[in-house]
């Protein structure tokens, strides 16, 4: 894909990730929007980079409907789509947590994708062509205590990813996922966890590198296709469970 002039959105845009990669798309010559349902951040945050942006909750299927007919009012057409929103909501054994705290890990880590998913994956049909990435975590590959119900969204949204790259690859349209693993975002404070520590910050992945890695996957050539790839830190050891 050549990025000039791509229609590209990114959830959870204002901060982390999301801004990382809004970044590096506008500068490689996309028409960026990011989407947030934080209005004060996600209109600092547009501001700050020079980018389009609209409201939107993804656990909200009215949110999307607005959001995209936002972009299409202005564009048209839309060409990437980046399903980077999400939260760790409650990090904790599962007896623990409360049926809201379940709930609403599931829909921003899962379902709320899926909503988004199912409304952009129909203009890219019709239009022949586009690419979704979604956001994954290294928890869907690992099985460690408290994060159960934030790696079950995890893995949901990769094990989809699969499913839907054999109902979209005949009309060109390619879905990859990225999967994580330590990074310089808000993580960890936000799901009230111990922040990295001084000599860790500075050797993880920062927000701008994952967009180079969005950037590259974006300009892969035409035939070819990443149905994922997962990425890591040196400093970080694979000790799964």
């Amino acid at each position: 894909m050549e990025l000039k002039d791509k229609v590209a959105i990114v959830t959870g845009g204002s901060k982390g990730y999301g801004k990382g990669i809004a970044k590096v798309l506008k500068d490689n010559g996309c028409r960026v929007w990011i989407f947030s349902s934080n209005l004060e951040s996600l209109k600092l945050s547009a501001d700050e980079l020079g980018v389009k942006h609209s409201i939107c909750d993804i656990t909200v299927p009215e949110n999307w409907d607005k959001a995209i007919k936002t972009v299409l009012d202005s564009e048209n057409r839309i060409d990437i789509l980046v399903n980077n929103a999400g939260a760790g909501v409650a990090i904790k054994n599962i007896v623990e947590q409360t049926d809201d705290e379940i709930n609403k890990s599931i829909m921003i880590n899962l379902t709320g994708h899926i909503f988004g998913i199912k409304r952009v994956a129909k203009l890219m049909l019709g239009q022949k062509c586009g690419t979704i990435i979604n956001i994954s975590s290294v928890c869907a590959d690992h099985g460690w205590p408290g994060w159960g119900v934030y790696s079950a969204g995890k893995a949901g949204i990769e094990m989809l990813a699969k499913s839907l790259h054999n109902e979209f690859r005949k009309d060109n349209v390619k879905i990859t996922t990225i999967t994580p693993s330590w990074g310089a975002t808000n993580f960890l404070p936000a799901a009230n966890l111990k922040d990295w520590p001084e000599d860790v910050i500075g050797k993880v992945m920062t927000p701008e590198e994952m967009g180079e890695i969005v950037v590259k996957i974006l300009t892969i050539e035409d035939h070819l296709y990443v149905p994922k790839i997962r990425i890591q830190p040196m400093i970080q050891e694979i000790n799964p469970m």
